[in-house]
């Protein structure tokens, strides 16, 4: 599927089910569409399609690769990605569906794209409770991966008017079914040694927590983790050198190659898997072939250097 940053027309429809049918229809064809929720307006894409998320980043010209929350139906399609203790499973029962994400360990069989997560072993995953975003998970047949639909750093978006304001010609669809209910980027918690961990204040306030279980909670403020390498990595390398793990990418060639044609949403999308394979490797060291510092490549570029200057600190 070709990737492109270039400007097209984006098309507004009303909640219906003709304008749910054309976004699933995108949907499956690896494009993201802009639909409401009952926290903001979303920014969702086929959770289990790597090209298809890393376009979120593209539309968004988010500066780096963030964890990203994972829609489904229900607790049971929950649990077909992420592993549930009692804890968890009770938040789950009570507030879902709900402006309520639970970070959990993934399934090692989940079928969720490597960059949804960072390439971390946890998922964040929530149970919406708008029909519009409900209706598409159903029609997708298939998990959503939605950040909100708005630049990178902007104000999140709570109607239609606010997704156009930063996203118009860079998405192909938004579903309008006016303005959302809380106006707020849901509640994040994660249940860490049977205790609750707060990683976003949200809709549901702390005090209704607390009150379900004697779990101790604390407030840490927002994490943004990332799945950093073990080894040594090495960046810009036109080869090889000694024990290392070359990752190519375009001519550069390698073990590995994040893309042989240079096309950065594939490159994107298989980022954080080549350095999984990268670090499961015999080598010592890992080297990745210059990307370039434009478009998609920022994100990419800023989570390399990330990723070096994390192996450095901690070796």
């Amino acid at each position: 599927m070709p990737s492109s940053n270039q400007p097209f027309e984006t098309i507004v429809r009303p909640y219906g089910k003709a304008a749910i049918a054309e976004a699933a229809l995108l949907i499956r064809a690896g494009y993201p569409v802009a639909v409401p929720t009952e926290t903001v307006y979303g920014l969702a894409a086929d959770a289990t399609n790597g090209e298809a998320v890393a376009r979120i980043y593209e539309a968004k010209g988010r500066p780096s690769f963030n964890p990203l929350i994972v829609h489904v139906l229900d607790l049971a399609g929950a649990e077909e990605i992420g592993v549930f203790d009692d804890i968890s499973r009770a938040l789950a029962e009570k507030y879902w569906p709900g402006p309520l994400t639970i970070v959990v360990p993934q399934r090692p069989d989940s079928p969720i794209a490597s960059i949804v997560t960072a390439g971390l072993d946890t998922i964040a995953i929530r149970v919406p409770a708008h029909r519009a975003m409900r209706a598409l998970i159903e029609a997708g047949d298939c998990p959503l991966a939605a950040p909100s639909a708005n630049m990178s750093g902007r104000v999140s978006p709570t109607r239609t008017e606010h997704v156009l304001a930063t996203l118009d010609t860079k998405v192909r669809l938004i579903i309008d079914d006016g303005d959302t209910r809380h106006g707020l980027e849901s509640t994040i918690v994660a249940v860490d040694d049977r205790a609750l961990l707060l990683l976003r204040s949200g809709p549901i306030m702390l005090d209704t927590i607390v009150g379900l279980q004697s779990s101790i909670i604390t407030a840490p403020g927002q994490m943004a983790s990332h799945y950093a390498p073990r080894k040594p990595l090495r960046l810009d390398a036109a080869a090889p050198q000694g024990d290392e793990w070359m990752i190519g990418f375009g001519k550069v060639a390698g073990n590995d190659t994040l893309s042989a044609r240079g096309d950065m949403v594939e490159a994107a999308a298989r980022l954080f898997a080549a350095l999984h394979v990268a670090d499961a490797s015999k080598c010592a060291k890992i080297a990745i072939a210059p990307i370039p510092r434009t478009g998609l490549g920022i994100a990419i570029n800023d989570r390399l250097t990330r990723g070096a200057y994390e192996t450095v600190r901690s070796t």
